[in-house]
């Protein structure tokens, strides 16, 4: 097929697709969102305009019903994701997260022959994981729901699995911050792999890399799923290192870049000014907090530190779950343990570290009372700071040079 085709996405609630983004990268062919009712799978099916589509939540079983045709690997899953209408109008369903997530496992050099695999999650997605898992040779696959046989309370049966796959929403946007299980419970896991693409880096995957185990987001495996869904619209091979180059570019556009650090260390001129070079909107979280109506130092004369960690921990976590900003934190957003994963949760975090001497102290309650104070803070914080960044940038005297720094040290 041509390029220029007229493709899209089916399903129910698509509000942040990223689909349509991917297939932009990926060829020149229209691609829309549609989201449609169940009345009106019908007419969507049968509109002769349409050249294909992907299939997401609740209708890739629907899908499969409805196609004329259907790929063994689609027949075996039993659910279709991508459809293409052939020049005859007969519908040709295939199961591309198929090959998504084999490339995802491949990423990561995960291999399933000999091992035994737990998945959570005993939807669409999970038959797609187990079809793949059993054709890659695992000696087990155990799948762990909510109800029946296996579930999360008997989690303790299977201490030897090997490889971790969560294909539940646990931990998606908006409700971020949670994991389906404790990953210690699994003292032989050697690989991780999360579905879940939004956030980039789940409370589950962040769990993994604590304990040195390798892992993957879900965003490799859509990209990859994409470049096969548009393998069967355009009728071509495309190469692929396009889903490195996809994945990348698009983990870069969508993660915030957050900026901790010591009270005073300049985080909020350094967010101002790499706002303005890059164009992302700008959050100050010590502002926010003071848009509530109390200046900081006031609340917390007033209400005392616990109150204002409150206030701040419940902003921090409305921002950090969103996408492409500049978020300037408070020196101490890292003392709370919800709050380190929440800002690691969808950022690249920065840490700004500048010299005790030039850190201002005035106006800031928290880091006032002296040199001696001030190092006993720094000593305190700074290896939650370490804990909580991917970077560590140097403050110069010039601001301009602290952002050169900090976009050089993301690159």
């Amino acid at each position: 097929m041509a390029d220029g085709g007229r493709f899209g996405l089916l399903g129910g609630k698509l509000g942040h697709s990223l689909s349509p983004e991917i297939h932009a990268l990926l060829a020149d062919y229209e691609y829309r969102l549609y989201p449609t009712e169940p009345e009106g799978l019908d007419a969507f099916f049968a509109d002769p305009a349409l050249d294909g589509f992907n299939v997401t939540i609740p209708y890739k079983v629907e899908a499969f019903r409805r196609c004329d045709v259907r790929s063994p690997a689609a027949e075996r899953i039993g659910s279709v994701n991508t459809v293409v209408r052939r020049a005859d109008g007969t519908l040709y369903g295939d199961n591309t997260d198929y090959f998504g997530f084999l490339q995802m496992a491949a990423r990561i050099n995960c291999s399933f022959q000999g091992k035994k695999v737990v998945i959570f999650g005993t939807g669409g997605a999970s038959r797609t994981v187990q079809a793949a898992a059993a054709d890659g040779g695992a000696r087990a696959v155990v799948c762990i729901s909510r109800k029946g046989a296996e579930t999360y309370q008997t989690l303790d049966r299977h201490a030897d699995a090997e490889i971790i796959v969560n294909t539940t929403p646990v931990g998606m946007y908006p409700d971020t911050g949670k994991a389906p299980a404790d990953l210690t419970l699994f003292p032989r896991c050697t690989a991780v792999l999360d579905l879940i693409y939004n956030p980039a880096r789940t409370v589950l995957l962040q769990q993994a890399a604590s304990l040195g185990i390798d892992r993957v987001g879900g965003l490799y495996m859509l990209v990859a799923q994409a470049l096969r869904a548009a393998e069967l619209f355009l009728g071509e091979s495309l190469p692929l290192a396009q889903i490195d180059r996809i994945h990348d570019q698009i983990l870069r556009e969508q993660k915030n870049i957050v900026l901790i650090g010591m009270p005073g260390c300049g985080k909020s001129t350094a967010a101002r000014l790499l706002g303005e070079r890059t164009g992302r909107p700008v959050v100050d979280l010590d502002a926010c907090i003071e848009a509530q109506g109390t200046p900081i130092p006031a609340l917390i004369a007033q209400h005392g530190e616990t109150e204002f960690r409150r206030r701040e921990s419940a902003v921090l976590r409305q921002y950090a779950k969103e996408k492409g900003q500049i978020i300037a934190t408070g020196g101490g957003a890292i003392l709370l343990p919800e709050n380190r994963l929440a800002l690691r949760e969808n950022s690249d975090v920065v840490f700004l570290d500048a010299p005790l001497e030039r850190l201002a102290t005035d106006g800031r309650p928290l880091s006032a009372g002296g040199p001696e104070r001030l190092r006993a803070l720094y000593r305190t914080r700074l290896p939650l700071y370490l804990e909580t960044a991917d970077v560590t940038v140097e403050v110069a005297p010039d601001p301009l040079l602290t952002v050169r720094r900090i976009e050089q040290a993301l690159k």
